[in-house]
């Protein structure tokens, strides 16, 4: 995986704007700490750095080709699973080949078929193109939107980056935010409105979008998106279906010239992607999968099973790397390792975040880098199998809006008057539902609980599971790991997007299908174990760690959050979270009171350190 930047204009040589470019591309290091490159052109500049994960030597970038009198730039961040199989097409198209990369791929893939490429690719990808002898631009990122591409369009140019970070160090950018930016921070927080940068004049490429920029006009195209049809496979068919696929893919994603190995938390995901990869490995006969698992001191200590969390993770991880025979590590942190790093994930993700979420993943994908450069991860199953306890509950079923998000009033307590007034909260999330509803694909027939449940699968793919992306790249790319997610292959994710609901929880199981689909690879208590979602602390020292953060920013009159808070309803909260409290998430399954504080920091940090202005 890398980084990459860019900076277009065709109204004027960029010749001497260099520095301006190599600066982009350094605020990206961490994605790219093995290698910088850079390419120059007088109508545009491009920034790489590299991560080196294939074909140390031909995989250099930004990457220059020339065929007849045409020459092509590219910069990539990505990685391509069908490499071969589009580079056999090509060979028998007459192209040559300097490199076994997937860069070169996907360049001459450009070249052989224009914007029709990214139809071709299996991936995770991000990537731009200067085409010089016709001065077009052309972006594209993946279906899903693993990896990130964000951009803000010039006078006469645009400038692109992975992160906006990126963007920002460009100085037409300057880091205002207006009233959307409020309200995607205070009321849609921590996930984002597809498409939006927050800041002022940032957008982001969609997932499964394209972007071509010429002298006249910068056009967007959606090129993929999830259709509905029915599904007439027998349940036989169905699950020999998905175990095929979940095998096919987990393999692909196991190419890699250096270091690869999985996460394994011990639940029914994660422990699918390492089952299926230690038999890989045993196959090929290569040396045994090395596993990682995240753990926090004292769980057993102050764990309390709830509707959301029903069983500790880590034995479960344990028994599953002696199932498979795979070398585990344990992860373990402490809440001190939490408060030295507490604001690090600000830094990657150049947002607020999922508090102690963001804290733990990026630590974790911290160790995990001292050990390989690649790393699977089972991100994703729960959007895509319907795992999440909103695909099953009566109220997220009926609720009007996010099932995700079903206590917004418990935000919108805290925002001051005048916050409200400026952003609408209710109306403004009511607007972002809408349009997502808007967005789903019908099928004719279905009767009103089957096309509820396509709904709640369509916000979840396209709404929740792009918040839970964008922490797994920020947070292993921070830390120069590359974290793969199988689960997010478009195949898989069509096929079981429009398998029946009866069926995908075939036997009265949560995620059934896939259940079933891999019996053989797991023990059946662990196969068949409930779900619990990614860890987050119950010691009671993060609490009031957070709490102290969140009453000493209050404190504090020069806070840039003052004008956005009730500084009486935070107290409050902050009175009450010293008794003993219900665990209710205001996002998600686990971001509750302690996340709340954490999230107020964090907001109160983005808003000083980015230098933030409101217009």
């Amino acid at each position: 995986m890398c980084g990459i930047a860019g900076w277009v204009d065709w109204s004027r040589d960029l010749t001497s704007e260099t520095e301006t470019v190599k600066h982009m591309g350094e605020a990206l290091t961490s994605r790219g700490p093995d290698t910088a490159g850079f390419w120059s052109h007088p109508h545009a500049l491009f920034a790489h750095r590299r991560l080196i994960v294939v074909d140390p030597d031909g995989g250099v970038q930004p990457m220059v080709r020339r065929f007849g009198d045409k020459e092509y730039t590219l910069v990539y961040n990505g990685e391509l699973y069908n490499t071969e199989d589009i580079r056999k097409e090509l060979l028998a198209l007459g192209f040559k080949f300097q490199s076994y990369s997937d860069t070169e791929v996907v360049l001459v893939s450009y070249v052989a078929w224009g914007e029709a490429c990214v139809e071709k690719f299996n991936g995770i990808f991000a990537f731009a193109i200067w085409d010089n002898t016709n001065q077009r631009l052309f972006m594209a990122r993946d279906r899903l939107g693993v990896k990130p591409l964000f951009y803000s369009r010039l006078r006469h140019g645009i400038v692109f980056g992975s992160e906006l970070k990126a963007i920002l160090a460009h100085p037409a950018i300057d880091p205002v935010v207006t009233t959307e930016g409020l309200a995607e921070v205070f009321a849609i927080g921590p996930a984002r409105s597809p498409g939006v940068g927050i800041f002022k004049n940032i957008e982001e490429v969609r997932a499964g979008h394209l972007l071509i920029g010429t002298p006249d006009d910068i056009t967007i195209r959606q090129y993929w998106k999830l259709q509905s049809y029915e599904h007439t496979d027998s349940l036989e068919k169905t699950v020999e279906t998905v175990r095929e696929l979940m095998i096919d893919i987990v393999e692909r994603q196991l190419i890699s010239d250096v270091p690869i190995a999985t996460f394994l938390s011990g639940g029914l995901d994660s422990s699918v992607v390492s089952a299926i990869a230690a038999r890989y490995f045993a196959q090929q006969g290569r040396d045994a999968l090395h596993t990682f698992a995240i753990e926090f001191k004292d769980m057993e200590k102050y764990f309390q099973a709830n509707a959301f969390q029903k069983s500790l993770d880590g034995p479960w991880a344990q028994l599953i790397s002696e199932h498979i025979g795979s070398i585990h590590h344990r992860v373990i942190f402490d809440t001190p390792d939490l408060e030295a790093h507490l604001l690090h994930p600000l830094f990657t993700r150049d947002l607020p975040g999922m508090a102690d979420i963001d804290t733990s993943l990026y630590l974790f994908c911290k160790a995990v880098k001292e050990h390989v450069t690649v790393a699977l991860s089972g991100e994703a199953a729960d959007e895509v199998f319907g795992g999440y306890p909103w695909f099953h509950r009566e109220e997220s079923l009926k609720a009007d809006t996010f099932p995700w998000s079903l206590r917004l009033a418990e935000r919108v307590n805290i925002m001051s008057d005048e916050l409200k007034a400026e952003i609408h909260p209710y109306e403004y999330v009511q607007m972002r539902y809408r349009q997502a509803l808007d967005e789903v694909p019908r099928l004719a027939g279905e009767s009103a609980r089957d096309a509820r449940i396509r709904e709640i699968s369509y916000l979840s793919i396209t709404r929740f599971m792009p918040t839970l992306l964008d922490r797994k790249d920020r947070m292993s790319m921070g830390n120069g790991l590359e974290v793969r997610v199988p689960f997010c292959d478009h195949r898989l994710v069509e096929y079981v997007f429009n398998i029946p609901w009866e069926m995908k929880t075939v036997g009265n199981e949560t995620k059934g299908i896939l259940r079933k689909a891999m019996e053989g690879f797991l023990p059946h208590d662990a196969l068949y174990r409930k779900k619990s979602p990614y860890p987050s602390t119950p010691n009671p020292d993060y609490l009031a760690l957070v709490r102290s953060k969140a009453l000493a920013m209050l404190d504090d009159k020069r806070s840039p959050i003052h004008p956005f808070v009730d500084e009486n309803a935070v107290r409050a909260l902050a009175a009450m979270s010293h008794n003993k409290m219900e665990h209710r998430p205001w996002f998600g399954q686990i971001m509750g009171t302690a996340q709340m504080f954490h999230y107020l920091y964090e907001t109160n940090e983005w808003l000083k350190q980015y230098n933030v202005s409101v217009r």
